[in-house]
């Protein structure tokens, strides 16, 4: 079955291009493009009068599209910034100890690598870094750590970034969540609308970041955070769209919502979330769940995994693969391939029009519902092309 006939407008630009970095910049079906026009539309049609339509139907229906995705009992512990590393700072602030004690791993990405590494320049922040490796022992090493600690923050990825290695101990961090702290922070970009994710059972305890320049088929511009009632109710680094709503606070003091408001910024630009209930809406239209459209990726995955297994994608077969697909449970929707000459492989595929990425000594191929099995057959004979042995 092949779905690239929602995709005919970006596929169009580069037909002889094969995309395989769903993973990275997830390209945009046909739906999110009358969306961006909509939302010019709608900016110049109510012009200074527009963040009411906003905030009373576009911001409404993104939250309820993602709590319904995620299993969240209420759309309100939803909101909206044009990064994850604005509600990194965000919550950040809400801690007023300091240096705060920070329980993370080696393999977390550069939004938060970065800047707690620039924390603990200053003093403001202790980290403590679990090495992902070995990634057989890692999820009973992170949680004996999270335990035994007593840290104010635990962030750890869902899905990580570059290996495509999974995390399943969520119950168990969150089973250690207090609105004292530590506070549990879920790394979800590569998990969100990836693979089904499921967050009923924590959804008090923990907060989830992730956003739509990936398998939501968004672009920039729409990252969102659940923020559970109770946990950093007065974020030192706010903004003022933060005091609309029912406030609450010290008599004298500045003043919160309570909901997931209490986490806004101020001013932005909001043609991603125009975008975003475009793709759900398409989505919907055409009975495609995270489930199925998993389902789709992941046959091709097995595909050129058994072809890269069996030497018929040319070098890739010298590679150690480090998440391959094995059962039914969740997985990343990439394959990550480690080997020291995994920067120039990028570089002959690109020559041969084919598009990765690669982080460090690891190339990645993601797969989307703008593939096909035929993509898959001209993906491998390109490999072998480029590639060879």
């Amino acid at each position: 079955m092949t779905f690239k006939p929602l995709f005919s407008r970006a596929l169009g630009l580069a037909p002889n291009r094969l995309h395989f970095a769903a993973h990275s910049h997830h390209l945009w079906p046909d739906a999110s493009y009358a969306a961006q026009g909509l939302a010019w539309d709608d900016a110049m049609r109510h012009a200074d009068e527009k963040w009411r339509p906003i905030f009373e139907t576009v911001i409404p229906r993104a939250q309820g599209h993602i709590a319904r995705e995620l299993g969240l009992p209420d759309p309100n512990s939803l909101v909206f910034s044009s990064n994850t590393h604005d509600f990194l700072i965000r919550l950040f602030s809400g801690i007023e100890r300091r240096p705060v004690r920070i329980l993370a791993t080696d393999g977390e990405f550069h939004s938060f690598r970065r800047q707690s590494e620039r924390w603990e320049e200053a003093g403001l922040a202790e980290v403590v870094r679990v090495p992902v490796e070995p990634f057989d022992t890692f999820a009973d090493r992170f949680v004996e750590a999270a335990r035994a600690g007593r840290f104010n923050w635990i962030l750890v990825s869902q899905v990580f970034f570059r290996t495509g290695q999974t995390f399943d101990r969520i119950e168990d961090l969150a089973a250690l969540a207090d609105p004292a702290g530590p506070w549990v922070v879920i790394d979800g970009y590569h998990g969100f609308m990836a693979t089904p994710t499921d967050l009923s059972r924590v959804a008090d305890k923990v907060f989830y970041l992730a956003g739509g320049y990936k398998y939501a088929m968004s672009g920039e511009g729409v990252c969102f955070l659940h923020a559970p009632d109770g946990y950093c109710p007065r974020p030192v680094t706010t903004g003022w769209y933060a005091e609309f709503g029912n406030l609450a606070g010290p008599p004298n003091g500045v003043k919160y919502r309570l909901d997931a408001g209490r986490f806004w910024g101020a001013t932005f630009d909001v043609s991603g979330l125009y975008r975003f209930n475009a793709v759900r809406r398409m989505l919907d239209d055409h009975a495609l769940t995270t489930e199925t459209v998993s389902d789709h990726a992941t046959r091709l995955m097995r595909l050129f995994q058994t072809a890269v297994t069996s030497g018929q994608a040319g070098a890739l077969t010298r590679a150690d693969l480090l998440n391959p697909v094995e059962g039914d449970g969740p997985r990343a929707r990439f394959l990550a391939f480690q080997h020291p000459e995994a920067q120039g492989w990028q570089q002959a595929l690109i020559s041969a029009d084919v598009v990765t990425d690669v982080r460090a000594d690891t190339i990645r191929f993601g797969f989307g519902l703008y593939q096909d099995e035929a993509d898959v057959t001209e993906l491998i004979r390109r490999c072998a092309r480029a590639l060879p042995l």
